[in-house]
Parts: structure tokens; sequence; C-alpha cells
């Protein structure tokens, strides 16, 4: 069996993940851009051990750094992204147009200006004069050229995000701002409010404590940023080998075995991810090959790793951006949406799981020879060091520390650990890399960071999110009043129209999520939805961490859900499979992520932290019941138990899991009714074909 290429992989990473895809530049640029990326990892990693500056001030030297690097590695237009510099010509330097430059500066300024010019200035040049008051005196009431700042750094960061991540963002940030400044016109009584005019826009979108300079770009800047670094080292110091191999030992002789490795490497490697593509791109460099050579159809290796990698941002410790937005956002420790997300976590990966083994089983295909099996013992005496700084940072983080203190002792612990383990030995030229690398992959996620906030300074100022919640909830109890007397009539059921309001509420934002995920960011997303869903759910008697996890799942299947599906599209590309096909198999592996959050909304027990939902009984019971009806939807998906499984009895332990999901001795009992006819059919089609 093939050994884990770190080399091969980052090759990968760079061909599928749009977000290593820069343009050439001069040789003069690239070597400056590298020392740039290098001291902009230093000052992140410095700042998180000894305390960061002011606010204002180091968000504005985050956004500085990523402004300068979008607009030098990114072209105005992907076609412009050739893998050649071009022909010299008067208007680019180091093949950087000059109006890209021209960003750069406009950027820069306008990020560092609040700095500047936070306790007031007073500044004469050829006979011009600047007087300005300290920050305070004109928050609410800015001056002109605090306004022009302010319009300026929002046309920048939106074409800063267009550039990393399409022009939806964009497009979505305009139509929010839109509604803030027309508000009087808006035609829906509902949504009609007083309005604000430009300056007051600007006020509250460029001075901090919201907009800009809000939540999402703090934790940017403070915490995802320094997570995506250890992540990158972690690789290059030979985690990734310790997982594949961790992984071959604990299932690779099973039935499916390098899909089952494949599953569980993945599952390791979402520890240290937080990043679906980049999770699919380095376990799926050897896994999708392995599997193909084993007799896996390509779609389906393809779609076995999209499925297990995309759990990298639901995945403990180190979860996706969204994660950290939402400990801040309810004003709880990180640890605690940590502990949260244990057990969904647990079942996505039982459901990808169970299902690789049925199909395993249908295509009678078995483990790995005992022979390529490598011994525990050595796996753990040669690894074992590579595994120290994840423990380092699991300590440091349960300890009480914030997030940012663990990054820094977890790559504090990878540098030392890398430079020092004669096995596994690091360079300077691997961190040099390593830090290029973190530093791309920030890139978006900081970009977009910023942006967003736009959306969140809009919620606040129009309270929207009440707006939008209330119109949910509206129409959902309209829906449920009007079918409520057909479901009525269902036997042995008590569907009261405040329970049938919710469940339609719950679909109606799941599909929302669902299909606004197309080509989103799941941190964009989950922050425009979760302003959405919070204040309905919350109307319907829903606890915050439920309604925040139940938009977080379904933003995160965005991922494996055709036709935009970014994660299936890169484990196709690797697999040689068609890419529409990938997402599907993609998808339906990883179909307990679309149910677990229906789950935990009706029982909240199984995210443990919630105060008063969490009892040992109903937690027991509810796990319990979840796997089972995991399970059972697995066996629909493949269609296989011992034996095939005609279609008519798919359908009928479909239904039986999917009542086993739903909380409630009746729902058991309706589920052991549908699964009945299953079992019968797999006993008697196997009593027939053994033999006399």
């Amino acid at each position: 069996m093939a050994k884990y290429d770190v080399k091969h992989a980052e090759e990968l990473e760079k061909k599928y993940d749009t977000a290593l895809q820069t343009r050439p530049v001069g040789p003069y640029l690239a070597k400056f851009v590298v020392s740039f990326s290098v001291v902009f990892a230093a000052y992140h990693y410095i700042t998180a051990g000894i305390g960061v500056p002011v606010d204002y001030w180091h968000m504005g030297i985050h956004m500085s750094g990523v402004i300068f690097l979008v607009f030098v590695g990114f072209a105005a237009r992907p076609g412009l992204s050739s893998p050649d510099l071009p022909r010299k010509a008067w208007w680019r330097i180091a093949n950087v147009p000059l109006y890209d430059w021209l960003f750069i500066a406009a950027g820069i300024f306008t990020a560092l200006y609040i700095g500047m010019t936070w306790h007031g200035a007073n500044i004469s040049f050829l006979g011009l004069e600047l007087i300005l008051q300290d920050q305070s005196m004109r928050q609410g009431n800015p001056a002109p050229i605090d306004v022009v700042m302010g319009t300026i750094l929002i046309v920048v960061l939106l074409e800063a995000v267009r550039r990393t991540l399409g022009i939806v963002v964009p497009i979505i940030i305009l139509v929010f701002t839109a509604y803030a400044i027309f508000g009087p016109y808006i035609p829906v009584d509902l949504l009609r409010h007083p309005g604000v005019n430009w300056t007051q826009y600007i006020n509250n979108m460029y001075f901090p404590s919201e907009g800009i300079f809000g939540v999402t770009l703090w934790i940017v800047s403070t915490v995802v940023f320094h997570f995506v670094l250890f992540g990158v080292l972690a690789q290059r110091m030979g985690l990734g080998q310790f997982f594949v191999d961790v992984a071959t030992v604990a299932a690779g002789r099973y039935t499916g075995g390098l899909a089952k490795v494949s599953v569980v490497s993945s599952a390791f490697f979402g520890t240290i991810s937080g990043s679906s593509i980049a999770n699919t791109v380095s376990t799926g460099s050897l896994t999708i090959p392995n599997m193909k050579r084993m007799g896996y159809p390509g779609h389906l290796a393809g779609g076995v790793e999209a499925a297990a990698s995309a759990g990298g941002q639901i995945t403990p410790p180190i979860m996706g951006a969204a994660a950290f937005i939402m400990a801040e956002f309810l004003e709880v420790p990180y640890t605690t949406i940590v502990i949260a997300a244990i057990v969904p976590a647990a079942m996505h990966y039982l459901g990808v799981m169970s299902i690789v083994h049925f199909h395993a089983k249908r295509l009678g295909l078995h483990g790995v020879a005992e022979e390529d099996i490598p011994k525990l013992w050595a796996v753990l005496k040669q690894g074992w060091p590579t595994a120290v700084p994840l423990v380092v940072l699991i300590y440091v983080l349960f300890s009480g520390y914030s997030p940012f203190m663990a990054a820094f002792w977890g790559i504090t612990s990878a540098l030392a650990i890398g430079f020092l383990n004669p096995r596994q030995r690091i360079t300077i030229g691997d961190v040099i890399d390593a830090c290029a690398t973190g530093v791309k992959y920030a890139l978006a996620v900081g970009a977009v960071g910023a942006a967003i906030g736009i959306i969140v300074g809009v919620v606040n100022t129009t309270g929207l999110g009440f707006r939008l919640g209330f119109l949910v909830t509206n129409g959902a109890q309209t829906l449920a009043e009007a079918i409520h007397p057909a479901i009525a009539l269902i036997p042995f059921s008590d569907f009261s129209v405040a329970s049938v309001t919710l469940f339609i509420s719950l679909v109606l934002i799941a599909i929302t999520c669902i299909l606004m995920g197309a080509g989103l960011p799941t941190t964009a997303l989950y922050i425009m939805l979760v302003t959405v869903a919070q204040p309905a759910l919350a109307s319907l008697g829903v606890p915050a961490l439920a309604s925040h996890f139940f938009v977080l799942y379904y933003g995160v299947i965005s991922e494996i859900t055709p036709p935009v599906c970014a994660s299936a599209y890169a484990a196709a590309g690797i697999a040689g499979s068609n890419p529409f096909r990938t997402g599907i198999s993609a998808f339906s592996f990883g179909i307990a992520k679309l149910m677990v959050p229906m789950v935990f909304v009706y029982s909240p027990s199984m995210l443990i932290v919630i105060e008063g939902y969490f009892t040992w009984p109903d937690f027991l019971t509810t796990v319990t019941t979840t796997a089972l009806g995991v399970f059972m939807v697995a066996i629909a998906v493949t269609g296989y138990v011992v034996r095939p499984m005609p279609a008519a009895f798919r359908v009928s332990i479909a239904f039986a899991g999917v009542f086993m999901l739903a909380p409630g001795l009746e729902s058991d009992l309706w589920s052991l009714l549908f699964l009945a006819p299953a079992v019968a059919q797999q006993v008697i089609a196997t009593r027939r074909s053994a033999p006399a």
C-alpha cells in the first residue's frame, strides 16, 4: 500500500483549491511576498503569546496584510491568472496592474486610518488643514473624511471578496446595504424601517464595535489564522502519515478496509484542518488511488473521501471558522462549543462508516492484506512525537486559556518537535513554506471576515433578524394550521399546531441553508442565516446553541451537495470520475449529517452542555436511537445487509430509520413496525441462498 506523500498532497491542494491558485508575479515581488507572509505569520504567532495590540490596530494590521496579499495574488478576472508571466507592459509592475496597486494603497491606508486618527488629528499640509476630534467624540457624528475613508474601504473589501470567493457574497452584502439605506421605501410592512443615510451607515459599518471592525474580523485575526497555521505545520512535521498509519491499523483489516481507512484518517485530519477541501486532497491523495486499486468505482472512492472530509468543519477540537464565531456570538467559552460538537460529529462519521461497510459488502470488497497493515507499536514508536503538538493544544484549550493561546502553544510545540525529532525533522524551508501556505489559506476567510461584518452591522442597525425570523415563523404557522387537520388523522400520534410549526420552520431554514450554501463559504453563510434562524427558532422554544449548530450543520452540507460541491469536485479530480456523480455519492455517504441536526433541536441533551436539558437517561436514549436510526438509513442508501434488498424494503427501512431518529417512544414503535418487513426479507433471502 502506498505511503502518504506530503509533497504530492500539496500539489493537489494547489490544483484543486482555488485559495492557492494565485497569479505569477515577478521574481523580486515573489520573494517579497514569501518574506511578507513569514513576517505576517510571525506577527500573529507572537501576539498570540504576548497579547495583541489594541483591537482597532490589530484588526487594521491584519486587514492590511490580507488586502496586500489578495490584490497581489488574485487577478481581477480568473482567466488572467495564467501560469506564465506575460510580456512586460508599462501599466503592470511585476505583473500586478497599476489599478491593483491603487487598491492596495487605498485599502491599507483606510484599514489603518481608524488607529491613526483614534485620538484625533491636527495636520497641516500645503495649506490644507485637517482637524479631527477624538474618535469617541466622532462616534455617531463622523467627519466627512471618515465617510470617505469608510466608503473606500467597503469598496476595496467587496472587490477582495469577489476575487477570492466570487460574486455571490458581494451581491448579498450590497442587497443588505440597499436594505439599510432604502428601508422607508420597502413595500413589505414588516420589513419596512426608517432607514439610515449614508453618513450614519458608514458610521455604523466603519467605526469599531460592529460592522467591519466587529466580531467576525476579530475572531479571524485572533483565532482562525492561528489554527490554520497550526494545521499546516502539523502536516509538515509528519502528523498526516501518523494519522493514516493509525487509521490503517484501526480499520484496514475489516470489510472495505481502504474506504474505512479513508473515513478514520479524514476524521483525524478533521481535528486539525477545519477545511473540507484541504482535508479531501490531503488524505484523498493517498486513499482515493488506493481504493480504486482495490476495486472501488471512482465515483464511490471520491464520494467516500469527500463525505468523510466534509466533517472537518464540525470535528473538534479545531473546527471551522464559524465555530469560533459561534462561541463569540453566544458569549460562551470555545470549549463549550467543542464539547457540544462531539456527539453530532461522531454520528456523521458513523453514518459514513456504515454506508461504506454495506457498499463494500455489496461489492464483495475485503480488507487490506495483513502484511500491508503496519504494526501498532511500530506506528506509535515512529510517530508519537508528531501527535504531541495536538495533545498540547487540546490540553491548553481545556485548561481555561483562550483559543489563540492554545494555538500559540500548539505552534510552539510543533516547531520545537519538528526541529528536534530525528525521525521526521523539518527545516527552515519547511517552516517558510508552511507560513506561505497557511497565509494563503487565510486570505479568503480574512477578506470575507471583514466584509461580512457589514451584514452583522445592518442586522443590528435595522433589527432585520427579528423581522425575518417573524416572517419565517408566521409563514410556518399559517402552513401548519392548514395541514394540521390532515396530520391529526394519523393513528397513534398527537401532533400540535406548535410542533408542526416548528418542524416546518426547521425544514424551511434547512432548505435555505443548503440552497444558499451553493458557492458560499460556510462562515459567511452561517453569519447570514443565524440572523434569521436564531430569532425564529428562539420564539419556538429552541435553545440558542441548538439553533446555531443547526445552521452550521446545514451550511457545511453544501460542501457535498450538488450542483456546487467543491470538496466532491476536488475528490472527483483525484479519482478521475464524473464530478456530478461523485457529488451525488458524497451526498449519499453524508446523509447522516442531513438528519442529525433535527435530532439535537428536538432533543438538545445530545449537545451535552445546554443547561436544563441534559440528563444521563435522555442523553443515552437520544444517542442510542440516533445511532440506530443512522444505521438503518445507511442500509436504505446501499440496499444491502447480508443480501440485496429490493426497493420496497429499502423504503420501509428508510422510514424505520427516520422514525427511530425522532425522539419519543411512539416514533420508536413506528420504527419497529417499518423495520419488521425489511428484517423478514433479509432472513428469507439468506435462507433461500443457503446451501441445502
